[in-house]
């Protein structure tokens, strides 16, 4: 037989017991509760900023759809990610920039080039200008199956003058890179230091590529970026940044050739 003392002081223990094991419990729960919730947030978050970011994706590629234009849309969709990635710090200006124009037809037959878009991009490929321009002349071939220019891209196009000021602007002091550059600097009206010109189509480690003759610049990216561009209609932007590849690739061999140039 128990007596009452000593089931009063096994109860107590028992009671004492099983208080420490629920707040240990308790506590583990509350630990559980909280990783679960801060987990859960994050998740949210991470919903949240995935779904701005397909949002914004799609509405730049629901406007080109818009106009009809499915090649700029695939471009779109190819090159939209890596700019959203990009770092602040990465999308600035700074001292190098690759431009790339495309042009229509005029005058007799449409034999003549006009410009009616420019895309000039930074040295991480990040596109800091790209306007479509009005021709100055009528209109004869839009070239689009080439050019990827149509009619209603003038709608919002900027006049030559406009162009040229602010090319100009961002020219400035800076290296510009080129695929035949000679042909883009023309068709604006603009001149640039030879010692800030970088021309792909000009060196000599492309060239060989080309036994020694001008290569093209789809010829280029397929060979050293593993890069098909120009299949069908050209986008300037697409273009710029394979010839910013380019010359990336080969940037050492490029400045020390300007440097025997600049001191000759």
């Amino acid at each position: 037989m128990v007596l009452p003392e000593t089931l009063s002081s096994n109860w107590k223990k028992l009671q004492k017991r099983t208080k420490l094991t629920n707040n240990k419990v308790l506590k583990k729960s509350n630990s559980v509760t909280k990783k679960e919730i801060k987990r859960d947030e994050a998740k949210l978050l991470k919903e949240k900023i995935n779904s701005h970011l397909e949002r914004k994706n799609k509405n730049k590629i629901s406007t080109v759809l818009a106009n009809n234009d499915e090649t700029q849309a695939g471009n779109a969709v190819s090159s939209l990610t890596s700019e959203i990635e990009l770092s602040e710090s990465k999308k600035s200006i700074g001292k190098y920039l690759a431009i790339d124009c495309e042009f229509v037809g005029v005058g007799l037959e449409g034999g003549e080039d006009a410009l009616a878009r420019v895309s000039i991009v930074n040295f991480h490929g990040f596109p800091i200008y790209d306007k479509f321009v009005k021709p100055r002349e009528k209109v004869v071939d839009w070239r689009t199956w080439v050019s990827g220019i149509r009619p209603h891209d003038m709608k919002n196009a900027i006049s030559f003058v406009q162009c040229q000021k602010e090319v100009s602007e961002l020219m400035n002091n800076r290296v510009l890179v080129g695929h035949a550059i000679d042909h883009d600097l023309d068709a604006l009206l603009l001149s640039h230091p030879k010692y800030l010109i970088r021309d792909t189509s000009k060196h000599q480690n492309f060239k060989k590529l080309s036994k020694g003759k001008t290569p093209s610049l789809k010829k280029l990216a397929k060979h050293f970026l593993d890069l098909d561009i120009q299949g069908g209609e050209h986008s300037s932007v697409e273009d710029a940044k394979a010839t910013m590849r380019l010359y990336k690739l080969e940037k050492k061999e490029f400045e020390k050739l300007h440097q025997r140039f600049n001191r000759s």
